[in-house]
């Protein structure tokens, strides 16, 4: 399993690559960012199209515009032609969710895919083993009955390669509110290898026991430089250190796209040069 995190400034947009297909976690593209960043499509290029892999699918965190871009939708959507395309069931009712919403619209008219509105509830159904032949996906929040915010409505979801069990937690915006709600239900089933830090690295995005629970090597925290949420903070950094994780941030050095590559023997982080 490859995660490439590209640095895109205070937003986030991953890909996740297996050994025949990828899926693409959120798509936060600025249109004018105040530092460079990435070239998006030269980047997807590489990781997508120079070393094929089929885009199999897209997953929303959430609504927010840091997380759920038309801009990044469009380029996803256009070039790739994902089969799916999953989000939280909890709906924010904004200007940006509108106009994403209407991008997807225009996609499915074009063209055959599957909407997928993600929950937790009782009568099971969290678990996708059929959407991917590479990935097993297990989704842990939102809970359509529990949910206190539009951040704590996040998709928490890990993504599992089935050929060598590495494995990848998505977290999107969600709070440490919401975490000890996940924790209840699921705390013997988050264990990940590698951690996208919840909140981009907020004070309030996850817990002590959340970390304890999901133990993961290693935490990738999207950032902009110089953002003006001071994230990542610096308790944070300390709660992942006192873990042992290896902690690799978007925002370090004027900006740099992150490659985590987990394999039976190892997991290692290096700058992505496009």
């Amino acid at each position: 399993m490859d995660i490439y995190t590209l640095h895109v400034g205070q937003g986030q947009f991953v890909v996740v690559r297996g050994g025949t297909e990828a899926i693409i976690v959120d798509t936060f593209v600025p249109l004018n960012p105040q530092v460079e960043i990435v070239h998006v499509k030269a980047a997807l290029t590489e990781i997508l199209s120079r070393r094929p892999r089929k885009l199999v699918g897209l997953m929303v965190t959430g609504f927010d515009a840091d997380h759920f871009n038309e801009v990044g939708l469009q380029i996803v959507l256009n070039k790739y032609r994902p089969k799916w395309i999953m989000y939280p069931r909890y709906y924010k009712q904004t200007s940006n969710a509108t106009r994403c919403f209407r991008c997807i619209q225009g996609f499915e008219a074009a063209t055959s895919f599957t909407k997928i509105s993600a929950c937790v509830s009782d009568s099971g159904g969290r678990i996708y083993r059929n959407l991917c032949n590479d990935f097993l996906l297990e989704v842990f929040s939102p809970h359509v009955d529990n949910v206190t915010s539009s951040n704590n409505g996040s998709l928490v979801c890990r993504i599992e390669e089935r050929s060598t069990g590495a494995s990848y937690l998505v977290t999107g915006d969600t709070e440490s509110e919401r975490w000890d709600s996940i924790i209840y239900y699921f705390g013997d089933y988050l264990k990940s290898d590698v951690l996208a830090a919840p909140h981009h690295g907020s004070r309030n995005g996850i817990t002590e026991e959340a970390v304890r629970c999901i133990e993961p090597h290693t935490v990738i925290i999207s950032a902009g430089v110089d953002n003006q949420y001071g994230h990542p903070d610096e308790e944070v950094l300390e709660l992942f250190e006192n873990f042992g994780c290896s902690i690799f941030v978007t925002n370090e050095f004027g900006g740099q796209s992150l490659r985590t590559r987990v394999t039976d023997s190892e997991i290692r982080t290096t700058i992505l040069e496009v």
